[in-house]
This record gives C-alpha cells, structure tokens and sequence, in this order.
C-alpha cells in the first residue's frame, strides 16, 4: 500500500463521520417535535456506511488495468441516510394546538442518550482519523528529510 493511500483513506472515513455528526445534530435538534399525524412527524435518521468496495473488486479482477492488490485498504463511503422505523411516541393532549381530530399529537422516535452517544463516538473517530493523518504527514516529512542526505 502506498504511504499516500492513508490520506485517501482517513479522509474519507473523516467525511463519513462529518456527516454522521451533522445527522445526529439534525436528531438531536428535532428530538422533541411534536406533529398532529404520523406522516408528517420527524423520525430519527442516521447514515449507511460501507467499504469502497466497488473499486477494490474492480482492481482484484484487474479490470481498472491494475494488478491484484489482495488486502489493500480501502476507504468508507456513505451510502445513505435512512430513517428509524421505531414507532413514535403517541400521546393524548386533547388542548395542545398541534393536536388532531382525535386529540393525539405525535412526537419524534428520536432517543438522545442514543444520540448523544453517537455524537461522542463519531467525534472520536473523526479526532482519530484526523491523528492518522497527521501521523502520516509527520512521516512523508521525515522521510522527504532523510533524501536531503544532512
């Protein structure tokens, strides 16, 4: 593996929390939003992550016109945001102005201890993605200093 593939691959592991971040910030934001129908309540999201797969399969079957590169590393994409199936929580507030026909107002399935450990989890990865890459650097500097023959 080339010294310069651990940038690619802390780099897209840090977008991959960054929008995990920005995902649990939007729950967390709308964790106590109240709606008059299930439609329209908000549910809880959060991102797919998968493995650059589709490139790393491409080059084992040598089909990018590389050689076979069995284990090399590869980095993280988001595949999407999906949203929790979790029912929502129904309550009966017959004098609560977002209340409907039948006096229930419907409130977000978001859970935020979930969601706050979510946030110090993808914080961290991000912080340690951010370390690797930093470690990275420090090296290529070291190494570009032993070539200067001082």
């Amino acid at each position: 593996m080339s010294l310069f593939k651990i940038f690619d691959v802390s780099g897209s592991a840090m977008s991959a929390q960054s929008v995990r971040l920005n995902t649990t910030a939007s729950n967390l934001a709308n964790a106590n939003s109240v709606s008059s129908s299930a439609g329209e309540t908000y549910r809880a999201r959060s991102p797919v992550f998968a493995t650059a797969m589709r490139q790393a399969q491409a080059a084992l079957d040598g089909k990018d016109g590389s050689y076979n590169r069995l284990g090399e590393a590869q980095g993280v994409q988001v595949l999407g945001i999906v949203e929790s199936q979790k029912p929502l929580t129904v309550e009966y507030a017959p004098n609560h102005p977002m209340a409907d026909a039948n006096g229930y107002i419907y409130r977000s399935n978001v859970n935020t201890i979930e969601e706050m450990a979510n946030m110090i989890s993808a914080s961290r990865s991000y912080q340690t993605n951010v370390q690797v890459a930093d470690t990275a650097k420090n090296m290529v500097q070291r190494l570009l200093r032993l070539g200067q023959g001082s």
